[in-house]
């Protein structure tokens, strides 16, 4: 038989009445203290004892009275207040049947951060050893369950008491009758024997023999020394159920937590108090339980025996010192041998208070004989008590696992039943049971009492809920069941209170964060029945399904819950096999979609508005309002100067909200007295109802619902606007969710401004409401008229006032950030604001620059002066621009400053093409002095936009589109120059040269060689750069007369833009008539140039070198053939369709991108003479050479011949497709094309 290695240390102990244990030790052999594992033959079961909380000082050592010593002559001290034993030193602890001194609520309330999940059992030792003996005792049991997550509380129930105590008030008559049905006439409560009061006396002298050796006499102590006394030993002393309990934080709890989570904790301090007025009802009996517990015995063990962890009271009399650090003291008499109940009770007590050793007196008649040390292992081995202590451990399993597995509805009071002498147990709902009694409807007194406790846990959950979020389910179950116990109209805080800590247990400040954690309320689901408040009726078949059901029902009693039909059944192992997942398909669901969140957060405010209302006693100045009549949301017509209504209604937002308001002293709109916890409670309700609004807003707008989105800001500043009626100097941290409400009212009016397409929609969205939402409207009215931010949550017909609105409602918040109270704590937000700020006076900027637009081209084509309405235009578009540029730069936003330049740079353009100068014929003038200025202007902007980007990696989107624009304005400004040269004001070559420079500078600014979708763009700008370049030169040098050089100068340079033109073009496939044109104006220029030879061989090189150049017009023929052809399929593919009409339109529609026909013709009709005079030539020259041609040559003028007659017999009336074949065939014969020409072609 393996010893049992402990010390005194085993038996953690304090002096401190108070004092709570902790589990960590600094010695190596911590897990052999810690722990006691016995093992009885191939038997083992583990035991693990803490102690929690202890009155007494370490143990000291109990006297060794002398043989013969007699019992029955009392010590000098008897009866009198001893140090140990208490002042009752006449009541042995533990003994006495009525004497209840450890309440499980009285512990629970102690200990509460063990209830919940850590806990399986709280209850009384005797209690425990009641429960593990019920197959070896033919003795009565009767016990009171309740659940708390997935912790029993056991109490003892005494029937009879109870039935005495109640006589007199005439309630549980209903229990009395039902009782009298069950239980058999003839048991009635046996009246103790004089022999047993004998036992008990000589029991209570041996104590006192024990403590104090001598037989002295101990003084008793001072009214001073007893009041001390006392005041030790408050932390257990008391009546079983408290009459208050405050749930505030400690100065080193609040400093464990997180800033952010403050506000929260603090108002969890004050709405997790119960009113002092509410008298709890005792239902043990009180004044042997205040006598009982004042000795230095008294302690709470968190025992775990086997997986079964249980917090136990005790008050067995432990002694230690010298060899026996710890040892336990009985007494017994020598003519009577230890019983099996006797030894279970000898060794269960040891287990729990972790006594390694017992030490047995045995006495004859009240003389000592002897003394015994027995072994705590040995015990279950004694003579005529042997039991297995497996067994014992089966019958603790199987009784938690049977009830846990039918006690399973929080708030509900199960009773455990066994007669006396029966084997049969029987656990009964008594909850049920009253509410059957319609007469005595809600009298059963247990339901305050739980519902407290329930609060209480939940509370205390709350206050560490940031480190513990899995428990989120079991916090949200046991205070729906909570509120379910309770009677709004005689508990309102407590109902209040805990629809406020539901609310709470949405974290809807960081949605996001909740949805990508993987702890969900889902997986942090309770055990119990209850899926939701709204679900409060459940069906009996899904109790049924969801419970576990041990045996059937007996037939002669239908009220049971479940019946364990023999006691011996508890020793068969795993015989009521547990589940500690007990009910699991009865798990409440809880949604991930924020709106479903918070949905029911606004359930849980709304139910709570409505305790808080209905407790407050003055009613209110306000008219009766019918709750499912709805509050209309109108939207008001604004007028034309809608900025000035915004300008005056502004300073509204930033009265109602400063952070300097003045506490409250007189009752606000409902009657509600300041510092009440109506008005604490109200507070948090509101905040918390306007937050879930704002969740749901933002969420709306994601969705792209604008109108809902703006419906659900505007309740969120109502909620906030009764928030400051009846809040006095509002916290930082309410200031700056304040500002995220205006900064998303904001985005909102921004999004319905720039869909104002949709506002039919938006209308109706913005106008429904639920029944909810009408609900929590009526309840914010009593307190307030939550008119104060109407006007920046107004559906407004005009796009203008909604973008000011918005901008107004950004100023406030950055108004707010910028101030005194916020502006060391907003500094992210306020970055947030600003950028917003930036981007909103952007697009009023960019609407008033569209408007100028858009009254220019209604005048275009009109001889008109720049208006006054379109300078007005001007100026506030710019105003706009340069303060979205102030907010950026001071957030150091490049790359939004870069497109606000960018923007300056196009309104810059519109008010250059409004100084467009038109004629007295209506045709457009001179390039104007105002234009230019005005160009320059925007190319100055446009080059700040890319300095402020640096570079293209910055954001090369942005880098790319000023770029893009930047070029346009220079090749704009080089082309009106061109077209329409300011001749009346400068000479032709200074204009020349400034065309020269500005395309050179236009071109510089095309990338080329960077792919990307603007790629084909630049390419085609700088081909057209090339070939206006190449026709500017061209034309200078026909027109020039005089300087050669000049003239030599023009020609290379035109010669080498029409080049680099032609191969741009040729590298796009969508450009066949620009090149077509290009070379044609390259013959052209070839032929002015043969003109002005007189050398016969230089003109045959100049006119064969100008045919080389016209065959290269085969490429941008074969184009212009591949486009008509499809062309003609299209086309017939349309007349054989059944539907001819819509493809026509199709066609039609789609012929503005395809190819220009006219354009083609046109073409054609320059090309044919050119080639035709080409050809001649060239057979004349080539004919009148006095040399002999060679026989290349010869073959070379036969084909010029060949070429020439097919063209001049060529049918003009054919179509455009067979005229350009016919050339593509002619040019294939003057020169065959190679494989790069094919490849090219092709490609």
């Amino acid at each position: 038989m393996s010893m049992m290695n402990m010390s005194s240390q085993d038996k953690k102990t304090d002096s401190d009445p108070g004092h709570e244990e902790d589990h960590s030790s600094n010695t190596a052999t911590e897990d052999n203290k810690q722990e006691a594992v016995i093992c009885l033959g191939n038997n083992e079961v583990k035991s693990r004892a803490v102690v929690k909380y202890s009155a007494a000082p370490p143990p000291t050592s109990y006297a060794l009275l002398q043989e013969k010593t007699d019992l029955k002559l009392p010590p000098a001290n008897w009866l009198r207040e001893n140090a140990h034993l208490g002042p009752a030193g006449t009541t042995v602890l533990g003994s006495s049947r009525k004497s209840k001194p450890f309440s499980s609520f009285g512990m629970a309330y102690d200990f509460i951060d063990c209830i919940g999940d850590d806990v399986d059992v709280v209850s009384d030792s005797e209690n425990i050893k009641k429960l593990l003996k019920i197959p070896y005792s033919k003795s009565h049991v009767s016990m009171a369950v309740h659940r708390v997550g997935s912790t029993l509380l056991l109490d003892e129930l005494d029937i009879q008491e109870l039935f005495m105590r109640s006589s007199q008030t005439g309630d549980w008559t209903w229990l009395k009758e039902f009782y009298q049905r069950l239980i058999d006439q003839k048991w009635q409560r046996k009246k103790k024997s004089k022999e047993h009061w004998n036992e008990k006396a000589i029991l209570s002298k041996f104590l006192y023999y024990s403590i104090n050796s001598d037989g002295t006499a101990v003084p008793v102590p001072s009214d001073t020394d007893q009041a001390a006394e006392e005041g030790c030993g408050t932390a257990a002393d008391g009546p079983s159920w408290p009459a208050t309990f405050n749930s505030s934080t400690t100065d080193s709890e609040d400093s464990a937590i997180p800033k952010e989570e403050q506000v929260d904790t603090y108002t969890l301090g004050h709405v997790s108090s119960v009113p002092n007025e509410q008298n709890l009802p005792t239902l043990f009996n009180e004044g042997e339980n205040s006598q009982g517990l004042r000795n230095d015995f008294v302690r709470n063990i968190l025992w775990t025996f086997e997986d079964i962890h249980m917090l136990v009271g005790s008050n067995m009399p432990i002694f230690g010192g010298g060899r026996y650090p710890a040892v336990s003291l009985r007494l017994r008499d020598n003519n009577k041998p230890i019983n099996v109940l006797t030894g279970i009770d000898y060794w269960l007590d040891n287990l729990m208070c972790n006594v390694p050793e017992l030490v047995m007196c045995f006495h004859v008649n009240g003389i000592v004989q002897k003394y015994e040390m027995i072994k705590t292992e040995d015990i279950p081995d004694l003579e005529n008590s042997t039991f297995s202590t497996r067994v014992v451990k089966d019958i603790a399993q199987n009784i938690l696992s049977f009830l846990k597995s039918n006690c399973t509805k929080e708030g509900h009071t199960y009773w455990l039943f066994k007669a006396s002498g029966s084997d049969i147990v029987k656990l009964y709902d008594l909850t049920t049971l009253c509410e059957e009694a319609a007469e005595e409807k809600c009298q059963n007194p247990f339901t305050l009492p739980v519902a407290v406790l329930l609060y209480k846990v939940a509370s205390n959950m709350m206050l560490k809920k940031s480190q513990n979020r899995k428990n989120y389910g079991t916090i949200r179950t046991l205070l729906l069941n909570c509120a379910k116990l309770l009677d709004e109209e005689r508990h309102p805080q407590i109902i209040a209170s805990a629809h406020y800590m539901l609310a709470e247990l949405f974290q809807l400040e960081d949605v996001s964060e909740d949805e990508g954690n993987g702890e969900s309320l889902r997986g942090g689901g309770s055990e119990d029945s209850y899926s939701d408040e709204e679900e409060e009726e459940e069906d009996d078949d899904e109790d049924e399904s969801c419970s576990y059901r041990t045996s059937s029902e007996p037939q002669d009693d239908s009220k049971a819950v479940a019946v364990i039909k023999s006691v011996w059944e508890l020793s068969v192992p795993e015989k009521y096999k547990s589940t500690h997942q007990i009910r699991p398909n009865c798990a409440f669901p809880v949604s991930q979609d924020k709106e479903e969140k918070c949905r029911l957060v606004l359930s849980y405010v709304l139910k709570g508005l409505k305790a808080v209302d209905n407790s407050i006693k003055k009613e209110s100045d306000l008219p009766a309002v019918d709750p499912s009549t709805p509050i209309p949301l109108k939207y008001e017509e604004r007028s034309q100067n809608g900025a000035g209504d915004v300008e005056k209604e502004i300073a509204l937002l930033l009265d109602r909200v400063g952070p300097c308001n003045k506490e409250l002293k007189m009752p606000t709109r409902s009657g509600m007295l300041p510092g009440t916890w109506q008005h604490r409670i109200k507070l948090q309700l509101f905040l918390k109802a306007s937050r879930a609004y704002y969740v749901l807003s933002d969420a709306a707008s994601n969705l792209l619902k604008h109108g809902r989105a703006l419906r659900y800001i505007k309740l969120a500043l109502q909620c906030h606007d009764a928030y400051c009626s009846i809040g006095g100097c509002l916290h930082p941290q309410v200031l700056l969710f304040h500002c995220q409400c205006l900064s998303l009212c904001g985005d909102v009016q921004l999004m319905l401004a720039q869909n104002a397409s949709n506002r039919a929609a938006y209308l109706e969205e913005y106008s429904y409401q639920t029944k909810e939402d009408q609900e929590i409207l009526h309840c914010l009215h009593r307190e307030s008229s939550c008119q104060a931010f109407s006007m920046a949550t107004d559906l407004a017909p005009d796009p203008e006032y909604q973008l000011i609105v918005s901008s107004k409602c950004y100023e406030a918040a950055h108004d707010l950030l910028t101030s005194g109270v916020l502006k060391d704590l907003g500094q992210e937000q306020l970055g947030q604001v600003l950028k917003r700020l930036g981007n909103i006076r952007n697009e009023i900027g960019v609407f008033y620059m569209n408007q100028a637009a858009a009254m220019q081209a209604e005048k275009e084509g009109v001889r008109r002066s720049v208006s006054v309405a379109e300078q007005e235009l001007w100026k506030k578009s710019f105003s706009c621009f340069e303060k979205g540029m102030r907010d950026f730069n001071m957030i150091s936003d490049s790359i939004n400053t870069a497109l606000l330049l960018c923007n300056i740079g196009r309104l810059m353009r519109i008010c250059a093409q409004a100084h467009c100068v038109v004629t007295s014929e209506q045709s457009r003038g001179e390039f104007s002095p105002e234009e230019a200025l005005y160009y320059n202007k925007a190319i100055d902007y446009y080059q700040r936009a890319l300095k402020s980007l640096g570079c293209r990696e910055s954001h090369s989107a942005v880098w790319d589109s000023v770029n893009w624009e930047l070029s346009t304005t220079y090749f704009t400004l080089a082309t009106l120059l061109q077209d329409y040269a300011p001749l009346s004001r400068k000479a032709q070559e200074q204009i020349e040269r400034e065309v020269t420079e500005t395309m050179m500078k236009s071109l510089r600014y095309c990338d080329l060689h960077t792919e990307s979708a603007r790629q084909p763009l630049y390419q085609y700008r700088a081909a057209t750069i090339h070939h206006r370049l190449a026709s500017m030169y061209h034309s200078c040098y026909r027109n020039q007369v005089g300087d050669e050089s000049v003239r030599k100068q023009h020609k290379a340079l035109a010669e080498q833009h029409y080049s680099k033109a032609v191969r741009l073009f040729v590298s796009l496939s969508d450009a066949p008539c620009e090149l077509l044109r290009t070379l044609l104006e390259r013959v052209a220029f070839a032929e002015f140039t043969m003109a002005g030879q007189n050398s016969s061989a230089v003109k045959l090189k100049t006119l064969t070198g100008a045919l080389e150049i016209m065959s290269e017009t085969r490429h941008a023929f074969k184009l212009i053939h591949k486009e008509l052809l499809e062309q003609q399929e299209k086309k017939l593919t349309a007349e054989d369709s059944d539907k001819p009409e819509e493809l026509h339109e199709g066609s039609e529609s789609s012929s503005s991108s395809e190819l220009n026909t006219e354009e083609v013709v046109k073409l054609i009709g320059v090309f044919e003479p050119s080639f035709s005079f080409l050809l001649l030539q060239l057979i004349k020259l080539s004919t009148a050479s006095k040399r002999k041609l060679s026989g290349k040559e010869e073959e070379q003028v036969k084909i010029y011949k060949n070429v020439y007659s097919c063209l001049l017999r060529a049918e003009k009336s054919v179509s455009l497709t067979q005229r350009v074949a016919l050339f593509l065939e002619l040019l294939d014969q003057l020169n065959p094309p190679t494989g790069s020409d094919e490849a090219r072609s092709s490609s």
